[in-house]
Order: structure tokens, then sequence, then C-alpha cells
């Protein structure tokens, strides 16, 4: 039995068990509490009760199963502190760093309390470092889930807007103060009313498991805003619960899941399984290095005091070992399981594919999500790149999966600014990106389309600005992308030229139209529904500011970009023309299939698209004929889908241009759904078949006409 020891001067507690290895973490089950953590590198393992006034009880853990070391203790009730201590080797050189002067996360804690102040103890071998480390908090994990249920929906149904706990509420005017910043901020009728308004169907959350801050960044005054530096993976980020009581963010997340499931909204979490915050051999230790090094990290093969880093951040988790791999399927399955999640992006997700060097789509990490009933059936969005060499994997994830498509977005990006010849890859993506998903049995909804996310400059930036403006980051300009395949439009920066800005406005509302209306499942990043400004900065990582908040005055200064992305994705919602399950086939160029062909396109005098009309160095405009009478999939009750036919009119030449309007045989008369040269979207007009169009330069014009059954 595991015997207390009073070194520190803590209460002991009133009995210890043995317990039980599994489950792994601390588990409260109503009349006390398990604890476990695994080292296969342990000499001894202590676990360290934690007093308010910082008082420490060590309980050395004598219980061992298959490297899990174990206790329960009938005594210890929600709200304990807790960490861990490993006695055991360390030896850098061969990949060893035990040091019980260290207090530990639990791997597994599902919450933490108190912050990292970057004593030099946080990083030197020898030096205690209780106080100047968070804790973990037992948590109650019941809770009033109510009549909560996943929404469940299919991914062609789906919207999804990528957001920042405390960006989206920060100064959100109808949310309360107190809740701004946080989960409960998220889940006020305020915001949710906005997601609703817009049709958004899936808020997908930038990190929320516990992080910290880096030394460097909060030395410059400076924080990790975004958060890509977890330390838990089981635990909520304790920054943005509302509450100041020790586990109050497990309950506040649940609150905001169950408020966004009763509005049909699924909940995405953005996790970054690729790395911790312990950075490289020069970093902190917090937990995992601590508790065993070698087991939890990718070491060096030839010199294991360094760790591999193919995500530029100091280490990569080692997803060779069992037990790395338990740690993340073990997170996976708690958010979806205790925190009724519907689903996950994974950041730089190509390094979980790397067993030996390079990346391999059929990697044990893989196999286990295959393989698992809980993970298998929720939202899996890959980032399908890292770093390291090889490591740009847009289109080569196994079935399941869902990836960002980069390639979306670049070729968007080249074709609204006036790149050339950028007509055949236009095509490609705005059908889905047949090209990178069919090989492997995906449809279209394994595009997760984007024109700008997190990452980079947002929707209005991206109209404005040629070059990155990061002097405030304190990197002398260095950091973020150089290649932001923008346009200013004429001026850089802020201007008061009227002419300026209205193409400005029209080329954000080309950039949202075709996102909102390609095949696939469009990615809207958070606030460029209003216009968004970062003043150029195209890596916010560190801002934790307005330059990276929502403003939300400017949903009423631009309430008319706010009224045209709530169009198009209405536009979207109300026709499966525009959201098929699977991938367009075309047909052959004759007039009798006509009938039966699904899309088709023309040049803008009227003529079906030649070879030589893809390959045109003006490659510019272009008409796409979608044919609402020839969905071939059936809807849910198998039931025939039929839909309006759509013409969509790309003019991104920068003189206006006659558009022919195609014969009979497509259609009768055409009315406009959409014209992205009206600041709402909205203008009245039909057409008759087999006449023109004028379509503004730089505009997106988009035509529907009636089933010619009812016609």
């Amino acid at each position: 039995m595991a015997k207390p020891d009073h070194t520190t001067g803590g209460q002991a507690p009133l009995g210890v068990w043995p317990g039980t290895a599994y489950p792994l973490g601390a588990t409260y089950d109503g009349a006390g509490t398990n604890f476990s953590v695994f080292s296969e590198v342990a000499d001894s393992v202590q676990l360290c009760l934690i007093a308010e006034d910082g008082a420490e009880t060590r309980i050395t853990l004598d219980e061992v199963d298959g490297y899990v070391w174990h206790a329960y203790l009938p005594s210890i009730e929600p709200g304990q502190r807790y960490g861990f201590r490993i006695n055991g080797p360390y030896d850098p050189g061969r990949g060893q760093r035990c040091d019980p002067s260290k207090l530990l996360l639990d791997p597994y804690g599902k919450a933490f309390e108190g912050d990292f102040d970057n004593d030099p103890s946080l990083y030197t071998h020898g030096l205690d470092s209780l106080g100047h480390t968070m804790t973990g908090v037992v948590i109650n994990p019941f809770f009033d889930w109510a009549a909560d249920r996943a929404p469940n929906r299919p991914y062609h149904e789906t919207v999804i807007y990528e957001a920042h706990v405390k960006g989206m509420t920060a100064t959100h005017p109808d949310v309360p103060e107190e809740l701004r910043g946080t989960y409960s901020g998220i889940a006020h009728p305020a915001v949710i009313g906005h997601l609703k308004s817009l049709g958004i169907t899936a808020i997908e959350l930038m990190p929320v498991h516990q992080f910290l801050h880096d030394r460097i960044l909060l030395d410059q005054g400076l924080r990790n805003y975004w958060g890509y530096n977890s330390v838990g993976y089981l635990a909520p980020h304790h920054e943005y619960a509302a509450a100041g009581r020790a586990g109050a963010a497990v309950t506040e997340f649940k609150a905001m899941v169950r408020a966004l499931h009763a509005e049909g909204i699924e909940v995405i979490l953005d996790v970054v399984y690729n790395h911790t915050a312990e950075g490289n051999h020069l970093g902190p230790t917090l937990g995992l290095r601590g508790i065993d090094n070698a087991a939890y990290y990718r070491l060096v093969d030839e010199d294991p005091t360094h760790y591999m880093d193919y995500t530029g951040t100091g280490n990569s988790l080692n997803v060779r070992h069992p037990h790395t791999l338990q740690l993340i399927m073990d997170s996976l399955r708690y958010w979806v399981v205790d925190m009724h999640v519907d689903g996950f992006r994974f950041d730089l997700a190509a390094t979980l594919a790397r067993e030996l060097h390079d990346v391999d789509r059929l990697s044990t990490f893989f196999d286990l999500v295959q393989q698992d009933p809980v993970v298998s059936q929720v939202k899996l969005i890959a980032e399908p790149w890292d770093v390291g060499e090889g490591g740009y994997q847009v289109g080569s994830f196994p079935g399941l999966w869902t990836e960002w498509n980069g390639k979306f977005r670049d070729t968007v990006r080249d074709y609204w600014r006036g790149e050339p010849a950028t007509l055949g890859e236009f095509a490609s993506r705005l059908t889905g990106s047949s090209d990178l998903y069919e090989a492997t049995g995906r449809r279209p909804s394994a595009s997760i389309n984007f024109v700008t996310a997190h990452d980079g400059f947002t929707l209005r930036d991206l109209v404005s600005y040629n070059d990155k403006h990061n002097q405030d980051n304190g990197e002398d300009n260095q950091d973020g992308e150089n290649w932001n395949r923008s346009w200013n439009c004429g001026v850089e920066g802020p201007t008061d030229d009227a002419e300026i800005l209205a193409l400005r406005d029209r080329q954000s509302r080309n950039l949202l139209a075709t996102l909102l209306l390609s095949q696939g499942v469009p990615m809207l990043a958070h606030g460029d529904e209003f216009g968004r400004t970062q003043r150029g900065n195209n890596n916010v990582y560190c801002q934790d500011s307005p330059v990276s908040w929502m403003d939300w005055s400017l949903a009423h200064k631009n309430a008319d970009l706010l009224a045209f992305t709530r169009t198009v994705i209405a536009l979207r919602t109300a026709h499966p023309i525009f959201r098929r399950r699977r991938f367009l086939e075309g047909g052959p160029i004759r007039a009798q299939d006509n009938a039966a062909r699904d899309i088709a396109w023309f040049t803008p005098g009227g003529a079906e698209m030649a070879e030589a009309d893809w390959d045109s160095g003006f490659g510019k405009s272009l008409t796409v004929y979608l044919n609402g009478d020839a969905i071939a999939e059936p809807g849910p009750r198998g039931e025939p889908v039929t839909d309006d036919s759509f013409l969509l009119c790309f003019n991104a030449h920068h003189e206006a241009i006659d558009f022919a309007v195609p014969s009979t045989e497509y259609g009768t008369e055409w009315s406009v759904a959409l014209d992205s040269s009206a600041p709402t979207g909205r203008r009245e007009a039909t057409y008759p078949a087999a006449t023109t169009v004028a379509v503004e330069a730089r505009s997106l014009l988009v035509l529907s006409s009636a089933p010619r059954s009812t016609v």
C-alpha cells in the first residue's frame, strides 16, 4: 500500500488504497479519487497533494502495473490540487530527464490552476518548481446535459466558422463584461444569434486545450494568443473560464457546448497533438519531459539530448510509442464522450503520420482512428502539412479524413487578383477538387475550402495589403508568410480613395461568394463577414489585443458586407446544387445530352470551353452552368433531388464583359440570384435565353432558372 510522506508538512489523507491503473489521470467517482500515471523510466513516483496555502503532501505510489503507477484516495474530492514527482535517471545524453525537484503536470489532467512564472526552477535541474508551475485539479465529472444531442450535421450541409474564444467575444457590446473572452461569452445568446443569422452550422474553436505563454513572449509584453502551445490534452484552457473557482473551465465549456447544440451548431476543436509547450532541450520541464522523456517525445537518434522538430516549435510527440498514442486517443475520446464535441481539426497533422521520418498515410495513428468506434464517427479535419521534409500532404490523407484545402485558397486568391492561366485549376477547386480526393474514395466534402484562416491575412487585409506588416510582433517583420497572394487594389493599407475602397469591397464579396458557392465544405474566418482587419499583420499569434480581436462596431459600419455574407450562405443552404454529395461528372459536348449533363463550361461569348480556352493566358472569365435537373445522388430518404439551374458568370477582368446567356435548351428565363457588384448582392433583373448580360469588372453574377419540368 502507498505510504504518506510528511516531509513537506502537508496534511496526510485519511486513507490510501491500491486503486487501479486505468483510467489514467485523476478520476473522481463520487466517493474518492483514483490517481494513475504512466512512466516506464521511473524508479518511484510520488503523488503530491497541494493545499490552498501551498503546503504539499507527498504520497509514494507503490502500486504499479505495466509501468502505470496508481493509488485510490477515498478522502479526495473535486477541487483538490495535485501533481507528480518522478524519481528516476537524469541523463540527457541518453534521453532521460527525470528530476524529482519538479512538480509535474498530470498528462491526463482534466483541469489546471495557477500559472507558469518562468522561474529558473522550471529550466534548471535540481531546483524545486513548486509554486512556480500550474497544478492539476480534481474535477467533478457529473454534469446535467439535459436533452443534449449531437447535431450530426452531414458534411455537405456544413458551414464552418473558425473562431477564437477570447477574440470573438472580447469586445462584444451585448455580452456582459464579466463574460467576455470566455466559454460563457461564446454561449451568450448574442453570439449564438450572430452565428445563427449567418447560417453557420459548426464553430471551429482555435486551441482550447490548456496552453502556456512562452517566456520569450512574456518578456516582450506579449502572449501566446492563438494557443498552439499545449500542456494539457484533456483540460479546457483555464483563462477562458468566467468563474474563478478551480475546475470552472470544465463546467463552463460543457455549458457552452450544450447551448450551441441546442441551436443546431456543432463544436469542432483545433487540436495540437504534434508538439507541446516544453519546447526543445532548453525548454521548461513541466510534465511529459520529466515523466518519461524518451517515451513521449521524438529524440534525435544519434543525439538523444535533442528533439526532432517537424513543427518549428522545438519538439514533436513520439507517435511511435504506444503510451503516447494512447494519450492522444484517450484525449480525443474524452472530448467526444465527456465534453460532447463534434469533431477535431488537427494542427500540422502530417506530423502525426511520421513513424520514421517520412509521412506515412497508413501510420499507426490513422489505423487507430479508423478502428475507434467513437473517434471515427466525428468530423476529422487535417491541416495536411508540417514544416518537415515531404510535409506538404494535401490530398494524401485516408478515407475518413477531410483536409484544409490549401490549393483552394491559393487558386481562388490568384484568380481574383488577376494571375494569368489559372482557369483549369480554378475549375477543379470550384467543383470540389476531385483531382485531390477522388482517388482515395472520398467525396467533395473531403475538401475544407477556405480563402482566409487565423494564420495569414484577414479577408479585408487580403484586399488591402501587398505585404505583411508584423512589426508589432517584435521579430523585425521576419515572422509570418511572405507570399500572401494578396492585392491591395492600388494603395497599401488604409485609404480615403472611394474608388479603391469600392474595389476592395467588391473583391471581398467575390472571394466570399466563390468560397460559399464552391463544392466542398466552406470555412469562414471569424470577422471576415464584416471586414475585420489586423492592420496588415498576417501572424497575430502573439497579439492578445484589439488588433486580433473582433471589432463588433464593424458589423454596423460594414453592414452591407454582413448582409452579403448572409445572402450567399442562405443561397447555398437553400440549393443542394451548391453542396453536392458526389463529384460532378460533366458529360460529352453534344446537344442531345445537355439535359443529362450536371455541369457545362462556357466562354463569355457562349461557346463551350475548348482546350485552348482553358490554356489561355488571358484566363480571367468563364461561365459555369449547373443543371438542377441532373443531380444524380438521392436525398437522405432515397428521394430524387432536383433544384433550380444556375449560371455562374465569373469576370476577374478589369473591365466589364458581356456574357452570353445560353440557348433555351439550358433554361428559358434567368433571374439574378446574386451579383457581387451590388453591395448586398441583391439586384432584381431577369434575362431571356440567348441574350447577353453585362457583368461588371471584377465581379461574379449568379443567375438562376426554375427546373425545366416546371417552366
